[in-house]
């Protein structure tokens, strides 16, 4: 399948226009004359435009269409106490007028109150369930359907009709039964490719932050139908990379299978990182905070501490033990969350106060 059949394939699934797009694409020279190799490109999904922005807000043009085409007047999802994912889906509920449920779980050292996307849950007037999870944001997945099963009742007892989206729009489950956030990269890693082509280069990498896997799926597909030589980089938020790799291979799979595709990824496309998780989800190292300060004093660009943060420290330390070849381009794909920064202000001080 060629291009432009994938594109068509692409325009099957229906959406609603939530980003603006294509996304902004561009050199970083300071960063990369800093390194002096490789060449940097970074790809803006943190300017999509909905509530501040982030690689969410692509997914969600699909999910919320099904949402809509099932009948639904609320979302329900969950995610970490500041999770962006939830935030961008009570942002884009509440533009097709529908009401956001977000159960948010708070783990052990992820700073908690009104702030970030905390804060911004509160202006949308999302209803949000705060539930305890583990140290690290690990929650079991049957204490998820549990809650969620209980949600579900509450709202067509009150004569509501949900839609359950899963985390990140990743997994099939709840109520979606096509793997739209990855399809939604793929249509991605399309719009990279043509505007690296405008540039004249072609990327040999791609790097981003790998969460609940759908982004890297995507990438990692349009990677195969597109280009054989491009490789898929996913620095791991929370997850051993045995864990992730496997979630991103199902992921995988069912957007083969969506597409209808035919060929194969196989595992061993699936490159993931997880030297960079430190002491888990959400919990800010040092090396982040050091990262976040370096992209925004060599490019006056903000990266978040969960996601985006956590991906350039190890696009760093890779560029540090030689990864990388002289003449490789390596594309930072920004996911957003930037509002993150803000209840870890305290932690980011102490960091970077020197």
């Amino acid at each position: 399948m060629n291009r432009s059949d994938m594109k068509k394939k692409i325009q099957e699934f229906p959406k609603k226009k939530l980003i603006n797009s294509p996304t902004p694409f561009y050199k970083l020279g300071r960063l990369s004359n800093s390194f002096g190799w490789p060449e940097i490109y970074i790809k803006r999904g943190d300017l999509t435009g909905l509530a501040f922005g982030g690689n969410k807000s692509r997914k969600l043009e699909f999910i919320i269409h099904d949402a809509l085409d099932k009948n639904a007047d609320t979302i329900i999802t969950w995610g970490s106490l500041q999770s962006n994912w939830c935030l961008q889906t009570a942002a884009a509920a509440r533009k097709f007028g529908m009401m956001p449920v977000l159960i948010l779980f708070k783990s052990y050292d992820i700073p908690g109150g009104y702030d970030g996307n905390m804060l911004l849950d509160l202006i949308l007037d999302a209803d949000v369930r705060i539930k305890d999870a583990e140290k690290g944001g690990v929650v079991k997945e049957e204490d998820v359907k549990e809650i969620i099963e209980e949600i579900v009742v509450e709202l067509e007892e009150k004569k509501h009709s949900p839609y359950v989206a899963p985390i990140g729009g990743s997994m099939l489950g709840g109520s979606m039964e096509r793997p739209y956030g990855a399809i939604a990269y793929v249509d991605a890693f399309i719009e990279m490719i043509e505007q690296s082509e405008v540039l004249g280069f072609e990327p040999d990498y791609v790097v981003h932050a790998s969460g609940s896997g759908s982004t890297q799926a995507g990438l990692i597909v349009g990677a195969k139908l597109l280009s054989e030589n491009i490789r898929i980089l996913g620095v791991s938020v929370s997850d051993k990379k045995e864990i992730l790799e496997e979630d991103i291979f199902t992921i995988v799979q069912d957007t083969e299978n969506a597409l209808g595709l035919d060929f194969s990824v196989a595992k061993e496309d699936i490159i993931v990182f997880d030297e960079y998780i430190d002491e888990g989800y959400g919990i800010v190292s040092k090396r982040v905070a050091e990262a976040i300060r370096f992209v925004a004093v060599k490019e006056g660009i903000f990266l978040d501490p969960i996601y985006t943060g956590k991906a350039m420290s190890g696009l760093i330390d890779l560029v540090d033990k030689g990864y990388f070849n002289k003449d490789d381009k390596v594309v930072f794909f920004h996911t957003g969350g930037t509002p993150a920064l803000f209840p870890n202000k305290e932690i980011l001080y102490k960091f970077l106060k020197s």
